[in-house]
């Protein structure tokens, strides 16, 4: 089980890890409109999984890791900059999610059963 420290120690990576990408200048990510879904934090805290999804659909966020992969040793050290508490800077492992991707899909379907159902109902009464 997590302990607070453990888990607000993930939080804190998240957060500055989002606000590090937002920064970095790799047209590759810049472009991307990426958003870091999740963070994988190892126990001892040496090693971190980072997924990371694109508004611009799954192939803009391969492209993306690719970019984050390049910048792995700028973020580790800004990242040792920032949390000065860890006693050392996690390395990152960035993986291209499709979740962005799939909620927007969700989304439109359930405003399609939105908008039919009332038309449905509507013929219902037509018929009575």
């Amino acid at each position: 089980m997590a302990t607070r420290k453990f888990q607000r120690n993930a939080e804190d990576v998240h957060r500055e890890l989002t606000d590090i990408l937002r920064g970095l200048k790799d047209p590759r990510v810049k472009d991307a409109m990426l958003s870091v879904v999740r963070v994988d934090l190892s126990t001892d805290l040496s090693s971190c999984k980072v997924y990371v999804s694109s508004m611009k659909g799954m192939e803009a966020a391969k492209e993306a890791v690719k970019g984050l992969k390049n910048a792995a040793g700028f973020v580790r050290h800004e990242m040792g900059q920032r949390l000065t508490q860890l006693r050392r800077s996690p390395a990152f492992e960035f993986i291209a999610d499709n979740s962005i991707e799939h909620g927007a899909e969700i989304a439109r379907k359930l405003n399609e059963l939105k908008y039919n159902q009332p038309q449905q109902e509507e013929a219902e009464d037509k018929e009575e």
